[in-house]
């Protein structure tokens, strides 16, 4: 794995300025950009005494492969990777239950950014995924995930079956979202310490992931429109969860 990472965008670069700024070895700042949604940065990185450099656009848009950097590239030391034992040894701390998202094989880096995003507005613990035939923590990723990339938790893992298997040993509820189940997501009751189990675009969850699961729940469609994109239902899920979890408080 490459002990560095690229990370742009305003939200994504702010994030990590104001989380691990020693983790930034080199800023980029469009030439010529100085306004307003750029001074928080600017003031973190002076802070931080982290020397700017500014370059022209097409030297951006080169390090980030024709991207939307949105003016601001920082090329840094890559972050610290979270692995099963973490997972556990994070579960065990919690003073209250567990909100875990599970993807299965979602593929998409945008997805994957998007669901990061919600994950972490939601105050999901961690977010774990397979680390074969699924997305991993890009720049893309990143991006799409304004920030949330640099503080939650991504834990990819070997064996989603084993660790799911050890989350239900460890009390977590799993809970998969698919289209045939019997009870709606707002019917099932969320307030415990649970996992809740996304699958890939178009496919759904696995097989395997669908049997070990505890229950499954639907959203409830009323249009033509047979299923949302998972970024969506993962938002849609997670804040039923989060209601809940206040009105039991």
């Amino acid at each position: 794995m490459s002990d560095s990472q690229t990370v742009y965008g305003l939200h994504a670069v702010q994030a990590l300025l104001q989380s691990a700024p020693q983790r930034v070895r080199h800023l980029y700042i469009l030439q010529g950009r100085n306004d307003p949604r750029l001074q928080k940065i600017l003031s973190l990185a002076q802070a931080n005494d982290i020397q700017l450099q500014h370059k022209p656009r097409a030297q951006l848009d080169t390090m980030v492969d024709n991207e939307n950097h949105q003016g601001v590239v920082a090329q840094c030391q890559a972050g610290e990777s979270h692995d099963e034992a973490f997972l556990f040894s994070m579960l065990e701390e919690l003073d209250r239950p567990a909100l875990l998202l599970v993807l299965d094989g979602v593929t998409d880096p945008h997805n994957l950014g998007a669901c990061l995003r919600s994950a972490e507005a939601a105050g999901v613990n961690a977010v774990i995924a397979p680390k074969d035939k699924s997305a991993s923590l890009t720049s893309v990723a990143r991006k799409v995930a304004c920030g949330a990339a640099e503080v939650l938790p991504f834990v990819p893992v070997t064996n989603l079956a084993r660790t799911l298997k050890k989350l239900q040993d460890a009390g977590v509820w799993l809970v998969g979202a698919a289209g045939e189940a019997e009870q709606t997501v707002y019917q099932a009751d969320l307030t415990g310490s649970i996992a809740l189990v996304m699958g890939a675009e178009g496919q759904g969850l696995r097989r395997l992931t669908r049997e070990t699961c505890d229950y499954l729940v639907k959203i409830p469609m009323a249009g033509s429109v047979s299923s949302l994109n998972v970024s969506v239902a993962t938002g849609v899920c997670l804040f039923e969860a989060v209601r809940q979890r206040a009105a039991n408080t």
